[in-house]
């Protein structure tokens, strides 16, 4: 028998090696249409027992052109997905009640969104007997359960000048509102007055109506605006758009916090505010408590209500300043800012017990989950290796039990719901310091979490998805930074292949090891491509002062950062043909390749997405004014505003330094144009200025424009024809082309 075994065993080992191979070699290139089969993982909740995931999933028909989210209930120890048995496509915002019995969700299906309820079956899953907890005419959204289940706090855009929706008298109000949407509806003339700024915001105009957040008694279904009167003379919302309900609600369900922008223009600045008002007396006004010239966001009670902790910035009109974890003593009214030496992002928290912290950081290409002691500022690496986000705890009460549930996603997976045990994290302590950051490895730590959804692994194990590979090179300055590299599927490393250089958006962002939809450096990769990134200054996840690089600097610094870092992948990727590159970007990135095509010919294209191309007039048409008036400052920080310069030489202003427009006679690459009418961040006249100086130098050129998209191209269709494009460009100046 055992001789017998000896001859069995190494037919196996042959017969699994041919297997394992011929598995490999059937993988094939991601398509489009690939990318739009795939499951999307949207919002989370998990059960105050820790026993249940719940989370909306969005599925693509590009036939039908649409999304649509439902949602499903699963163990988090182990089993197949449910559907929730009272959903309907189109819902979201999945919560489960305090006391595990029941769950809210926000729904369309009576013609406008607004909050039901329904049965949660603690030991099944099931969800049962949904009832409608809100009918107001404007709609609701972004519900929240109060801790002791008693009511629940929710969004909707209401008339100011409306009378409040109150308990005692809640018709009126809402009867004031519905009247002016119908007549708004039925009038046949369209047009709008404005009296101040952020009359339109991100893709859309924003009227009249301002976002209030309400309050709904779950046994009365009463409710009341909490948030009735603005300070002044131009209405604000409540919260600051777009975050959501940006609310907390305390322990013992008698205090709100709340995000409000505190001032009389929206569109010059960015200091956002935390406030608190008693939810045990209807006549209580809001009382501020954060004190940053910045913005505060995202407030969180400690389960024992001793602190609110919320994310904030300390320099006025300045959004990509460094986010802080703020501490608010509840007792003592006094803020202090924990991990004063971390030199990175707070980008989301929760409270793990009454004296720990987790939250997310990006880090050199990754999105890391930390632990923070609220009392001795201790640090620790929690999860690594991967993007994390949407942060839950499961057993609070029991730390040696508890269990870290997130979204994680790579560059070569979409995400997934994954838990980490706290016992079994990367458990790398950084002490309270933190300055042993910057020295660790980037795949430092040990945290092994285990994949509780498996929506796309049937599709993905058909897929030939290479790894992303990062790279460090030095900077003209001597500063070091990070590239990252993917190789073409199929990769035959005796050839030689044509190159996408991909520049990302913020200018504050970074490229890193995550999934998108829109800018999918896989698929970019698909069809005989190697993609190149590289995070320039002014990308996040490497401290603060590399974050301020590019303030003042567009088209300085971070320009140098990205030849340098193209420089250094050309000489050290033998199979990179430098004969057959192309630039392409969006947003910062698109006015980066612009900048590219006034100052360099080493590309055979560029494609130039939603970029600004002259600085002044796009001043003028953007709807963030502090975000322009923050980096078109002088360097000495003065100035900002377009007039502030006039009568100055370029060179002294920074509207026309860094204004790709002023290098036009020396455009010669030919290039893409993509722009959309509804960007309101970068005005669709960027991209015809730019389109018509191509054309009328005589460079090849194409504009690519879409009447019914904004800032991003989300349309399924309108996405299918926006890579067809850009690919059929990029294959165009060089694949047929020495």
């Amino acid at each position: 028998m055992r001789r017998s075994g000896l001859v069995v065993f190494p037919f196996f080992v042959v017969f699994l090696f041919i297997f394992t191979t011929t598995q490999a070699q059937t993988k094939r290139p991601m398509t489009f249409e690939d990318m739009m089969q795939m499951k999307r993982l949207g919002g989370t909740a998990v059960s105050a027992d820790g026993k249940w995931l719940g989370y909306s999933v969005t599925t693509v028909d590009l036939e039908k052109n649409t999304r649509t989210p439902e949602l499903w209930v699963q163990a988090i120890a182990g089993g197949e997905p449910v559907k929730v048995a009272v959903g309907q496509p189109g819902d979201g915002g999945l919560e489960f009640a305090p006391d595990g019995k029941r769950v809210l969700f926000v729904s369309g299906r009576e013609g406008g969104g607004q909050v039901w309820i329904a049965d949660f079956d603690g030991a099944s899953g099931v969800t049962s007997n949904a009832k409608k907890l809100t009918a107001i005419s404007t709609e609701a959204d972004n519900a929240k359960w109060s801790p002791d289940g008693k009511f629940v706090v929710f969004t909707s855009a209401v008339y100011p000048d409306c009378a409040a929706i109150t308990f005692g008298d809640a018709k009126t109000g809402d009867q004031c509102n519905a009247d002016r949407d119908t007549a708004k509806a039925e009038s046949k003339v369209k047009a709008q007055i404005f009296t101040h700024l952020m009359y339109r915001h991100w893709n859309h105009f924003t009227g009249e109506k301002r976002s209030h957040l309400f309050l709904a008694e779950v046994d009365s279904g009463k409710v009341r605006d909490l948030t009735p009167n603005d300070t002044h003379d131009v209405p604000t919302d409540y919260p600051t758009a777009p975050l959501g309900c940006g609310c907390a609600i305390s322990p013992n369900a008698k205090e709100l916090a709340f995000v409000k922008k505190d001032v009389p223009e929206e569109a010059v600045s960015t200091n956002s505010n935390i406030f608190t008002l008693d939810l045990t007396n209807s006549d209580a006004k809001p009382v501020k408590v954060s004190t940053a010239a910045g913005g505060d966001m995202d407030p969180a009670y400690s389960p024992d209500g001793k602190w609110l902790a919320w994310r904030s910035q300390e320099r006025a009109g300045y959004e990509s300043d460094k986010f802080r974890l703020a501490l608010y003593d509840r007792g003592a009214k006094t803020v202090k800012y924990l991990l004063p030496n971390f030199d990175r992002w707070i980008d989301e928290f929760i409270w793990s017990s009454p004296h720990v912290i987790l939250f997310t950081s990006g880090d050199r290409g990754q999105e890391r989950i930390f632990s923070v002691g609220v009392m001795e500022g201790n640090l620790q690496v929690m999860g690594v290796g991967a993007e994390f986000s949407g942060l839950h705890l499961a057993h609070p009460q029991n730390w040696a039990v508890s269990v870290i549930i997130a979204s994680s996603m790579k560059v070569d997976s979409p995400s997934e719901v994954v838990t980490l045990h706290m016992s079994d994290a990367a458990g790398v302590y950084l002490g309270r310091g933190a300055s042993e950051l910057d020295r660790l490895p980037v795949n430092d730590g040990a945290s092994h979490p285990s994949q509780v959804t498996h929506l796309n692994d049937a599709l993905l194990a058909q897929l030939d998805l290479p790894k992303m590979e990062d790279f460090w090179f030095t900077a003209a300055d001597g500063t070091k930074e990070q590239g990252f590299i993917i190789r073409p599927p199929g990769f035959d490393a005796a050839k030689k292949y044509p190159v996408k250089f991909l520049i990302h958006g913020g200018p504050q962002g970074a490229w890193g090891d995550a999934w998108s939809y829109r800018w999918n450096a896989e698929l970019f990769a698909a069809n005989g491509y190697v993609v190149i990134m590289i995070n320039p200054g002014g990308s996040t996840g490497y401290g603060q002062a590399f974050v301020d690089r590019v303030n003042g600097d567009w088209g300085g610094k971070p320009f140098s950062d990205l030849m340098t870092g193209l420089d250094y992948a050309e000489q050290h990727y033998p199979f990179i043909d430098k004969n057959r590159e192309c630039a392409l970007g969006a947003s910062y990135g698109g006015y980066m390749a612009n900048w590219v095509l006034g100052h360099t010919n080493r590309f055979k294209c560029i494609v130039s997405h939603d970029g600004m191309f002259d600085p002044e007039p796009a001043y003028g048409t953007t709807e963030e004014l502090w975000f322009n008036e923050w980096e078109f400052k002088s360097p000495n920080g003065s100035g900002g505003k377009p007039w502030d310069y006039y009568g100055k030489p370029d060179a002294e202003n920074p509207y026309r330094k860094w204004a790709p427009m002023m290098f036009a006679k020396n455009f010669k690459t030919p290039t893409l144009v993509v722009h959309s009418q509804l960007d309101f961040r970068l005005d669709v006249s960027e991209g015809y200025q730019l389109f018509t100086t191509l054309q009328r130098l005589g460079v090849p050129s194409k504009m690519l424009y879409f009447p019914d998209e904004g800032h991003w191209v989300l349309k399924p269709q309108n996405s299918r024809l926006w890579w067809k494009t850009v690919n059929d460009w990029v294959d165009q100046w060089t694949k047929s082309r020495d």
